[in-house]
């Protein structure tokens, strides 16, 4: 049978003619793999070999993958040590047609049906959907190049959880940015100078655009710490601009300040709602929402106050047509609470009442606590530095300025504005003790295998992200907007990093109760309590031993919730209590489903609460009906704990006659089921229902329905 004569059947179908030098190509690189070298003889030996077997089979057309077995089978009886190389990359290549099959039948979901992974993202978009598409691609990439067989295994099975596998291999998680360092003198973004502003008005605009751009170079939570602060020196400026003018105008110099004064305050209205219609209109390259925090409530001066009231007024009011308004999502609004300021009879008592009365028809503000127990009020009493959340609950360990994870003498101080976190990896807590008793191990043993691997994992990612180069996030690394980042854009980033977190989270903490003794965190949770002590001590000994500043995060669970009960089922089938419902409990809260008060759900996750600096929210249901006084109530002992607390109420709003209701599913009014619901997540608000359609995963949307005591 001649050469030219046999045809090869390709992957895709076609046909193409036998060619001797596409078989010597490739036997020729799988030897120089293994440091051999192919004489023209061997690579005659091996195609007549091949020809020889295929005349045998009295074939002229010959399938892709036989011919590969026909080489394979060739090299294997001359040259072993090519053929393992030869197979080895045949394996290679397979894998990666799997990996794309794996894309490319995510793509076809996303593309007619959506995703619900994220809330924030609305999958109904062109621009979402091929960013949900390229971080398949991406989280497939990261699985295939970053991880081993052991992590591969772990994640696979479900004892611990990447977070955010699509966007870790490509930058850093959430933040708490220096937005006053990047304005002061200008800045260049988009290879656009940016003057510094000389008014409200612009600093307002031009912050949206700051927090935006930079916001969409990360993942996780952005956080633009005590903004009312910011925000003053600018109204200031504005106030004299609008003074100079009205005197100019022949005012007396009490009027003038009158008028300068309605000004300025309706500069700060507009400027909010902008950046709420800017925060919750435009999406980022990431295909969401970016997930803006803003944190105030300490300022004292006039303007401050002033940021501050207003910001609650037009949350409160809410956006959209009249008749139909309803409050925004973005940005998340933290109240920092100082009893000696915002105390009965304190200097920003009325800045507290606003806040209460905000809380009270939106949810937000989140209440953080400055001057009760723990550790962020520790921060605050000792040293006025403030600990604001990134995003929803993650917090960061102290960083001192001259001694680093430890503070060098009583003179050191710990900083945190211009600091992030590089990801979070969370353990299930459940698996790994199911794991334990079905191997007959001790659970700590297994324990310390999982926080192993996780200990690992941030390392890597450690050295892999100090390789970026800091031109990837330009306002950032080179114009200030991390802690030392004034790097050239060539230069790499890795001289910031030592001063940032990496968490080791947890889920399911009342399962793991449930399932070492049949009681859940509200009957128990001795051992619950137990773990957690286990896992700070050794989280303790990884960050003296690595001189890497870890933090121990409690996993809010949003898609996590359901695919953790996926993957328990899998291995150890319907436990009562622990995996015959279709979602986990998020980090240490009690069951969404006890039936206890608020004050109880309060008590009860108070001693999980100096367990969790690097990530923490206590939250209850109030199930008050806008009743300004017992909310006002629960927030002040909140605070007289030391926590960060968030206000849940189910904010429902008709689309059909604008009727709104708590707890709303269908409109007493009119009857309509077109609603627009506002839920907590977790640590942050989220649309249950939009016009009436869920943006949730069915997993979170089953908690909700049976939420009592959130």
């Amino acid at each position: 049978m001649a050469n030219n004569n046999i045809l090869i059947v390709k992957k895709d179908g076609t046909l193409q003619s036998f060619k001797a030098d596409k078989i010597k190509v490739a036997v020729s690189k799988s030897a120089s793999r293994v440091l051999v070298k192919f004489s023209d003889e061997d690579l005659d030996k091996i195609v007549s070999d091949v020809l020889i077997n295929i005349e045998a089979m009295h074939l002229d057309k010959i399938d892709i993958k036989m011919m590969h077995n026909l080489v394979e089978g060739s090299l294997e009886k001359y040259f072993p040590i090519v053929a393992k190389s030869y197979r080895d990359y045949r394996n290679y290549k397979q894998d990666f047609v799997h990996m794309l099959d794996e894309v490319y039948s995510r793509s076809q979901s996303i593309m007619y049906i959506g995703d619900k992974e994220n809330s924030n993202t609305d999958s109904a978009l062109v621009s979402t959907k091929r960013s949900l598409i390229y971080n398949q691609l991406n989280k497939e990439l990261y699985k295939k190049f970053f991880l081993n067989v052991e992590e591969l295994q772990a994640i696979n099975d479900g004892y611990i959880y990447i977070h955010d596998m699509s966007a870790r291999r490509d930058t850093i998680n959430c933040c708490l940015f220096d937005v006053e360092n990047v304005l002061k003198g200008g800045f260049e973004m988009g290879n656009l100078w940016y003057n510094e502003p000389k008014s409200l008005d612009v600093a307002f605009d031009v912050i949206g655009d700051l927090v935006l751009s930079t916001a969409a170079q990360q993942y996780g939570g952005f956080t633009v710490p005590e903004i009312d602060k910011i925000l003053a020196p600018y109204a200031e400026k504005s106030y004299f601009n609008y003074y100079t003018k009205y005197i100019g105008l022949g005012l007396s110099k009490a009027k003038a300040k009158e008028e300068a004064l309605k000004d300025v305050q309706n500069d700060f209205r507009q400027g909010w709602q902008g950046l709420e219609y800017k925060f919750n209109t435009i999406g980022s390259s990431r295909g969401d929402y970016p997930f803006i925090t803003i944190t105030l409530g300490l300022g004292t001066s006039l303007f401050e106050k002033m940021a501050t009231i207003e910001c609650f007024k037009v949350r409160r009011g809410g956006q959209g047509k009249k008749g139909r308004k309803r409050p925004v999502l973005f940005p998340k609004i933290v109240f920092l609470f100082d009893e000696e300021l915002h105390g009965d009879g304190k200097i920003n008592e009325d800045v507290f009442e606003e806040g209460v009365l905000c809380s009270s028809k939106t949810m937000y503000p989140d209440w953080l606590s400055l001057t009760g127990e723990g550790y962020v009020a520790s921060m605050y009493k000792k040293y006025k530095k403030v600990v604001s959340p990134m995003g929803c609950r993650a917090f960061l360990s102290p960083w001192y300025e001259k001694g680093g994870m430890y503070p060098l003498d009583e003179d050191d101080k710990p900083v945190f504005v211009g600091r992030f976190n590089i990801g979070a990896i969370s353990l299930h807590l459940p698996m790994i003790l199911a794991k334990a008793r079905q191997e007959s191990k001790d659970f700590y043993e297994v324990l310390d295998y999982y926080l192993g691997l996780i200990r690992g994992l941030h390392i890597k990612t450690y050295n892999y992200l100090g390789e970026m180069k800091a031109s990837t996030n330009p306002l950032g690394f080179c114009q200030g907007g991390f802690y030392g980042g004034h790097l050239e854009p060539s230069e790499k980033i890795k001289p910031l990093l030592k001063p940032m977190t990496a968490s080791f989270g947890y889920t399911a903490l009342n399962e793991l109760q449930e399932l070492y003794n049949g009681k859940s965190l509200v009957e128990d949770g001795a051992f619950a309590v137990e773990t957690l002590e286990y896992i700070n001590k050794k989280i303790e000994e990884f960050k003296k031993e690595d001189g890497i500043l870890y933090a121990i995060y409690g996993t809010p669970a949003e898609s996590l919730c359901g695919l953790q009960i996926t993957q328990f089922r899998k291995k150890y089938g319907i436990v009562e209590g622990v995996s015959d419902r279709p979602y986990v409990s998020n980090s240490f809260h009690c069951h969404v489903t006890e039936d206890i008060t608020p004050i109880q759900k309060q008590n009860l996750e108070r001693r999980f609460w100096n367990l969790s600096n690097g990530g923490k929210i206590q939250y209850v249901k109030y199930p008050i009906d806008y009743n300004i006084g017992a909310i006002k109530s629960l927030i002040r002992r909140a605070m007289d704990f030391g926590f960060y607390e968030g206000v849940n109420l189910s904010l429902a709003y008709c689309e059909d006659c604008g009727h709104q209701e708590l707890n709303m599913d269908v409109c007493p009014k009119c009857g309509s089921k077109n609603l627009t619901k506002i839920e907590r997540m977790n640590g942050y608000l989220s649309y249950s229902r939009v016009q009436g359609d869920t943006r949730l995963n069915e997993a979170k949307m089953a908690e909700i329905k049976e939420r009592k005591s959130m």
